[in-house]
C-alpha cells in the first residue's frame, strides 16, 4: 500500500513538474492588461522642464466632454475623440518594446496642432499599468538630455472601463 501511495505521489509529482515547464505561447501579462478592456481617458498633465528642473505643470483637457478611449485588440489599437475632437482614428498597430516598458503604437489621430494630425503614442513609457489604470508619458522622455534645453512631457492617465464594471 505504501509503494502505491508513493508512486501516486510522485506520479502526480512528475506530471505537475512537465505541465508547469512547459513555454506557455500567446500573450505575456502585460499584453493582457492592455487588452483587457477600453481605458478611457481620465486626465492629462504636462509637464515643463529646463534639464531636470520643474518649471511648471499644466492640467490640459478639463473642459471636454467627449469620453476619450484608447482601446487594444490583438495586435491593434483605436483612440476615439483624442483632443477632443469627435472622431475614431483608423486602426493602427502596437507592440511593447522588449522589456515591455514602453508602448509603440502608430495611431494617427486628428489634433489642434498646425499640421492637423499626429501620432503621440508612437514612442510612450509606460509609467504604470494595472487591471484599474494605465499611465503613459510621451514627449520628451529620452533618458539623456541637455542642462539647458527645455523638455515638454506630457502624461496620460486613462482608466479601465471594462475592469470598473462599467459599459462602453
Amino acid at each position: 500500500m505504501k509503494r502505491i501511495n508513493l508512486f501516486l505521489l510522485l506520479s502526480g509529482l512528475m506530471v505537475t513538474v512537465l505541465y508547469n515547464s512547459c513555454k506557455k505561447e500567446g500573450q505575456s501579462p502585460i499584453q493582457g492588461l492592455f487588452t483587457s478592456g477600453s481605458w478611457q481617458l481620465a486626465s492629462i498633465l504636462v509637464f515643463n522642464y529646463t534639464g531636470n528642473i520643474l518649471i511648471s505643470t499644466d492640467t490640459l483637457n478639463t473642459t471636454c466632454d467627449s469620453v476619450q478611449r484608447f482601446t487594444f485588440t490583438g495586435n491593434t489599437c483605436t483612440y476615439t475623440n483624442f483632443d477632443c475632437i469627435a472622431q475614431k482614428s483608423a486602426s493602427a498597430t502596437w507592440t511593447l518594446s522588449p522589456n515591455q516598458l514602453f508602448l509603440y503604437a502608430n495611431v494617427v489621430c486628428k489634433d489642434t496642432t498646425k499640421a492637423g494630425s499626429s501620432m503621440p503614442f508612437t514612442n510612450a513609457a509606460i509609467q504604470n499599468l494595472g487591471q484599474f489604470s494605465l499611465v503613459l508619458q510621451t514627449g520628451d522622455i529620452q533618458p539623456n538630455y541637455s542642462l539647458t534645453k527645455p523638455r515638454r512631457i506630457m502624461q496620460y492617465g486613462f482608466i479601465n472601463i471594462k475592469a470598473l464594471g462599467t459599459t462602453p
